[in-house]
């Protein structure tokens, strides 16, 4: 130990010790591992857009970035995420090693700012590539679309978050003590129905102009006796800086949010299954939706709604963006039913396979006893009336629109019956005051039968089956396997690209396994067979 110097450089330690290691590090890398794949795959791919990201003035990057493009996929398809445990793994790790070719090691900044500013631009495209290339290979088909929706937590404080009731009670509440304080200093008529910001502010400017022409001294600190005409302006500013962060608040929230984080605004306050008995907590989250082919992602979308109803739409409208042509057919479950989406299905011509919200109440026994009441009336199409149980008729009395969340309006017939007194079933069929009403929406009804008869089908069968093993199976592997449960970046924008990330990282170990496992070509997962 008497030689045991503490130099900074450990090289000194290296003594007479002979360090035999070979110049390529190539014949470290097993001849069937992934990143020999990924290298070769993604050398492929054209990063004309990227580059162009770029400055043409000023010195080249150290690193390529085509080089950090691999290094970043190749990080997220091993479960590594911090920007520090990547910089180390591209010093320690062979595979980064091998993956920079003799070029200089990124550092953690370089790789942050490549995620943040350089592929938020260019992820979604290169995912595009990929999954293009896919089809190229036979591996996707562009058919079927298996879409599933999960939560992620975002990284933002699970204390600082504000919502929409707590602010528009506050703003009212604020509202009219304001104008309850004008008004002893100004004429009603002088008052306008909304106090603005905008108003609050220019009023006590020109009071504070009138005061300065009075004379009027402004102090400041403590034990100083404020005038009267400093009071009142000082309320008012006061009023005007809280009317702007309410105003704020509300526009962030949108017409659609009811909550959102202070510490990244983009994110939702969601219910999340934290453990296994299915236990949640309210925290800010990311509402991630994910499209599987051939237990390949295909597309990537991120959402502040808190429901996949509302995500639906918007997330095959980018699909349909990314790829210049839309799937024959989508297969989801019964969150995303909604006659707007039915709609939208077949407008653009893609077989519905979405599960029926009551789909599974139908096979209960509770179902069976309340049929007999709810829903096997008989109808007369000639007179529009239905008939119930008790063979007393329910007639139109009307119509009655919905206008949901998105904005999108669907109208119900009404039927009523004339009177339920004396009626045997009077408590058990129908328990309100008055008399038995009911609704009908006659185009859901439509749309939900055929997507019932599609789904119940043996095809229709074997797609439930596939998109529980492709979609969920996705989420399971990046939630379990790679440990992702927690955005590191802030925004939509830079979480899209982290999910991009993940999904290009998902989809290179899922290409391997196939080859490895002689399953090219297979597209679905057949059906087990009883016995």
């Amino acid at each position: 130990m008497k030689t045991l110097n503490l130099h900074s450089d450990y090289s000194k330690y290296g003594g007479y010790i002979q360090l035999c290691l070979p110049i390529e590090t190539e014949r470290f890398i097993p001849v069937r591992d992934s990143v020999r794949l990924l290298n070769k795959v993604f050398e492929e791919m054209d990063y004309t857009n990227l580059y162009r990201s770029y400055s043409e003035v000023g010195r080249n990057p150290a690193v390529s970035p085509k080089t950090l493009c691999k290094i970043m996929i190749y990080a997220y398809s091993l479960g590594i995420y911090s920007s520090r445990k990547i910089e180390r793994a591209c010093h320690m790790d062979l595979g980064f090693i091998y993956l920079l070719q003799g070029d200089q090691a990124p550092d953690h900044n370089t790789i942050n700012r490549f995620r943040k500013d350089k592929l938020v631009y260019f992820a979604e495209e290169l995912l595009t590539q990929f999954v293009e290339l896919l089809h190229d290979l036979d591996e996707v088909q562009f058919r079927t679309l298996f879409v599933d929706g999960t939560k992620f937590e975002a990284n933002a404080n699970r204390y600082t978050f504000v919502w929409r009731k707590s602010t528009e009670k506050y703003r009212a509440k604020l509202q009219d003590k304001c104008r309850t304080f004008l008004l002893n200093h100004l004429a009603e008529e002088d008052i306008p129905h909304h106090l603005s910001a905008e108003f609050l502010e220019e009023l006590a400017l020109i009071w504070r102009r009138q005061a300065e022409l009075e004379d009027t001294v402004f102090v400041h600190g403590i034990g100083k006796r404020k005038g009267a005409w400093q009071k009142v302006i000082e309320m008012i500013e006061g009023y005007a800086v809280r009317e702007r962060k309410y105003a704020t608040y509300l526009d962030i929230l949108g017409s659609t949010r009811n909550s959102f984080s202070k510490t990244d605004p983009d994110a939702t306050f969601m219910r999340l299954k934290d453990d296994h008995m299915r236990n949640s907590q309210l925290k800010a989250a990311y509402n991630v939706q994910l499209g599987t082919e051939s237990e390949y992602v295909v597309g990537i979308d991120v959402s502040s709604e808190r429901t996949d109803v509302q995500t639906f739409i918007p997330f095959l409208e980018r699909i349909k963006r990314n790829y210049a042509r839309t799937f024959l057919e989508a297969v989801a479950d019964a969150g995303y039913e909604s006659e707007e989406n039915y709609r939208y299905l077949e407008k653009e011509h893609i077989t519905a396979y979405i599960k029926p919200s009551n789909y599974e109440y139908s096979k209960t026994r509770k179902f069976q006893r309340d049929r007999a009441f709810r829903l096997a009336m008989s109808y007369d199409k000639e007179g529009d009336f239905y008939t119930c149980k008790a063979g007393r008729p329910l007639l139109f009395t009307g119509y009655r629109s919905h206008k949901r969340k998105g904005g999108f309006s669907s109208q119900s017939k009404i039927y009523t019956c004339e009177t339920c007194t004396g009626c045997t079933h009077l408590g058990t069929c129908y328990k309100g005051k008055y008399s038995k009403q009911i609704q009908v929406n006659e185009n859901f009804d439509k749309y939900r039968k055929r997507s019932l008869a599609n789904v119940t089908s043996q095809y229709g069968t074997v797609l439930r089956v596939n998109r529980s093993i492709q979609a969920e199976g996705v989420f399971g592997v990046l939630k379990e396997n790679m440990q992702f449960t927690r955005f590191l970046t802030r925004g939509e924008t830079n979480v899209r690209t982290e999910m991009l990330l993940l999904a290009l990282g998902f989809n290179i170990n899922k290409l391997h396994n196939r080859i490895q496992n002689g399953r090219l070509g297979q597209h679905l997962f057949p059906l087990k067979e009883a016995g």
